[in-house]
């Protein structure tokens, strides 16, 4: 089923923004709504809510981390999207008429593709749409291993400057557990490589992915990751099982216990307490947590801590997303 490439009126302002900024303000001819063959589900961060989603790859190359059911559906075997075929998508695209400023290349893998054929995207993109100011993508660490500083450095001349990582854990043992195929070193050898090339990333950490036995270790672990690669953007989500956490329990070996409000609000505390960032955009406002938490790490680090305090030592007395609103 086709989605159509405009976002649909919500209550999130910002898909309103959007909305609105792609819709109103035109001279004639009036921009046409086009539809673009998406595989269903497509996921993309909340900061590219105004963004065109192109779809250059189907699901994920991995696809053994057993948190994420993002790309189980029987439709989401991975495989790559020809390029005449997603050329002909961007053409299209162009011709409607919509102004087109940022473009996240979807799915959850785009960075396994190799560098020529990424370049190759690229070039695609800039020839149709040459006013774009951003090009976006989700990256595992293991999908730089085959890219050097220098191929990083070239498709970031070309507008791929922004690498959004799910590190998830900074912990190797919590890592192993969950099937990441990652480790802390790996992590921080492609965050590095991401920074050397003059690129950008915003890495996600999994609030509660450790259980109760682990927290600690993972918050604090995580927060040393943090230290050493600096990103530019930082975000916590909680971890959630929305089909049942028998296969996440398996490689805990009978070890995990799920954290309650207070105890993620204690590993929120950790974290918080044992980062030392430069100048990193910090943000816990995804849908999935309780506590709301925005700054600046380090210039906001004692302001953050002592919201989390008070929601630890006088519940009630901190505003907090309901059960009800919150989401994955």
């Amino acid at each position: 089923m086709p989605f159509p490439y405009l976002p649909c009126p919500t209550s999130d302002s910002r898909f309103q923004a959007g909305f609105r900024e792609l819709e109103c303000g035109f001279t004639s001819p009036r921009p046409t709504m086009i539809q673009l063959p998406y595989i269903e589900p497509v996921f993309r961060p909340p900061s590219e809510a105004r963004s065109l989603i192109l779809q250059v790859t189907n699901g994920c190359s991995w696809n053994k981390c057993t948190f994420c059911e993002m790309y189980t559906l029987p439709q989401k075997k991975f495989h790559l999207k020809p390029l005449e075929e997603l050329e002909a998508e961007v053409a299209a695209v162009a011709q409607s008429g919509h102004p087109v400023r940022r473009v996240f290349l979807a799915d959850g893998d785009a960075m396994t593709l190799s560098f020529r054929r990424l370049n190759d995207i690229m070039e695609i993109v800039k020839r149709h749409l040459p006013g774009i100011q951003r090009v976006s993508s989700y990256c595992l660490p293991r999908n730089l291993k085959n890219k050097t500083v220098e191929e990083l450095a070239t498709l970031r001349e070309m507008g791929l400057d922004l690498f959004y990582v799910g590190c998830e854990s900074g912990d190797d043992l919590v890592l192993d557990r969950v099937q990441k195929g990652e480790s802390f070193e790996s992590s921080l050898a492609a965050l590095r490589k991401i920074k050397d090339a003059g690129a950008r990333s915003s890495v996600m950490i999994l609030n509660g992915m450790g259980g109760m036995k682990y927290s600690e270790q993972h918050a604090k672990n995580s927060a040393l990751l943090m230290n050493e690669a600096q990103p530019e953007y930082l975000a916590t989500l909680v971890v959630s099982f929305p089909q049942g956490m028998e296969k996440y329990e398996e490689g805990f070996r009978g070890e995990f216990e799920p954290l309650d409000q207070q105890g993620l609000f204690q590993e929120m505390f950790w974290l918080l307490d044992t980062l030392d960032l430069e100048k990193t955009t910090f943000r816990s406002d995804h849908a999935s947590n309780y506590l709301v938490l925005k700054g600046t790490m380090n210039r906001d680090k004692a302001r953050l801590l002592a919201t989390v305090k008070q929601a630890l030592e006088r519940p009630g007395t901190v505003p907090l997303r309901p059960e009800w609103l919150r989401g994955l």
